[in-house]
């Protein structure tokens, strides 16, 4: 084998190893200066600053089937602490008892309106029609099994108002279900990775995606870029990318707090997992070319961060797959993987990740007073979903790539214990 082929395998296996210790210090970098600069004395979330004005807001609830959630998170929606606002329910075809549960909660909650839909055509379809129904010019999308903070409204919508270039604000998902290992491994996650991430990326220059279950949208932003796509898998990273490559801004309030349910079986977690990944492709595929125009250079960071976690998860597949083949097969010596078990550089990477996770639980601690409880159960986190990231990112490539474009309609999701 020639001297070319040595070093780039030896290429192949360095970007493997440092690629995540490099990241996690770029997130952490961004994630510190954006604290220290906009949260650090900040005021706390139940108490936001006063707006010069509180123009009336529309909340947009896109249902189907969630008899089990749809009354806790409309009575949330109600007790918003601002003073104007309406909520639109958009029951789109559920199948439960979902409609009867809305038409009910109506006599209680009198801001609340309802739209029902003859059959399911998917979260964007359901989004696009409660914007057709809503009065405001300021949009607050909530899942209909999340449970939004009393003052997470205000904290968005005044983004919206301060910046007259602010398409859209997401908020700051907190995992509401932690009665198991993995729920309890996501909570570290949507702080100490996601949370810093956005952070970071906000630093930097553009988000890669708004969180799909609490956000804010200005109606006229949405009406340039065409609303949401029902052609899409994930319709909150699609419309992430257009509107910032049409010229809005994109904005992280991590004061807009609201409470998730997420998956807690591998199955369910898999499928979560894999949209997710296949989202992230089709905007990919969608996008990509054309964020390469010089006008659009502030989104070259986020399409380089995305490029480059794409092809670390092949390279981790192909360091498995010979360590696999090398069981059975005399490989040479150059492709041959003595072990994947972590020696030196997995406790390099260990210590790193540690330290991710500890600015970022530091951080969060202004949002949850004991946040470092959660710290044994984060180091299970590489192991556990770092494999499955890698392996959904894997198999979304050629599935999307094969897949037919039809309407994104809804399969109701795995949610996890409530306890």
């Amino acid at each position: 084998m020639s001297w070319a082929s040595i070093e780039w395998t030896r290429w192949l296996f360095n970007f493997a190893f440092f690629y995540p210790i490099v990241m996690a210090f770029f997130w952490m970098t961004g994630g510190i200066y954006y604290y220290l600069r906009r949260e650090r004395k900040a005021p706390k979330p139940d108490a936001p600053p006063a707006m010069p004005e509180s123009p009336f807001i529309s909340i947009l609830v896109p249902c189907f089937n969630e008899e089990a959630h749809i009354a806790a998170t409309i009575t949330a929606l109600s007790a918003q602490a601002y003073p104007d606002f309406e909520i639109i329910a958009v029951d789109d075809g559920s199948t439960d008892r979902t409609p009867e549960l809305l038409d009910a909660l109506v006599a209680d909650h009198p801001r609340l309106r309802v739209v029902h839909l003859a059959q399911n055509q998917g979260k964007a379809n359901a989004l696009r029609i409660g914007t057709l129904a809503a009065t405001s010019d300021y949009l607050v999308c909530v899942d209909s099994d999340a449970t939004l903070d009393p003052h997470a409204a205000r904290w968005m919508v005044g983004h919206l108002i301060d910046g007259p270039r602010v398409g859209a604000v997401t908020g700051n998902p907190r995992i509401r279900n932690r009665t198991t290992l993995m729920g309890r491994m996501q909570i570290g996650e949507f702080s100490a990775i996601i949370g810093l991430i956005k952070r970071a990326q906000r630093t930097y220059g553009r988000l890669f995606t708004l969180s799909g279950v609490i956000c804010a949208f200005r109606r006229t932003a949405l009406h340039d870029v065409g609303y949401w796509s029902d052609r899409m898998v994930t319709e909150d990273i699609d419309i992430s990318w257009r509107l910032q490559m049409a010229g809005w801004d994109i904005r992280y309030e991590p004061n807009a707090l609201c409470w998730i349910l997420m998956p807690e079986t591998l199955r369910g977690l898999w499928s979560q997992r894999l949209r997710w990944a296949c989202g992230g492709v089709e905007v990919l595929l969608s996008h990509g070319r054309s964020v390469l125009g010089w006008k659009k250079r502030r989104m070259w960071g986020v399409l380089l961060e995305y490029l480059l976690s794409l092809a670390w998860a092949y390279v981790m597949l192909t360091i498995i797959v010979l360590w696999l083949v090398g069981l059975f097969v005399q490989l040479p010596p150059v492709w041959h993987v003595d072990t994947i078990l972590p020696r030196w550089h997995g406790v390099v990477l260990a210590f790193v990740c540690m330290l991710q996770f500890a600015t970022s639980l530091l951080i969060e601690r202004r949002y949850e007073a004991r946040m470092a409880r959660h710290f044994y159960w984060v180091i299970w986190y590489p192991i556990a979903f770092w494999m499955l990231g890698m392996f959904t990112a894997v198999v979304a490539f050629p599935r999307t790539l094969l897949r037919r474009r039809r309407r994104a309609v809804w399969i109701s999701p795995d949610r996890g214990a409530t306890a």
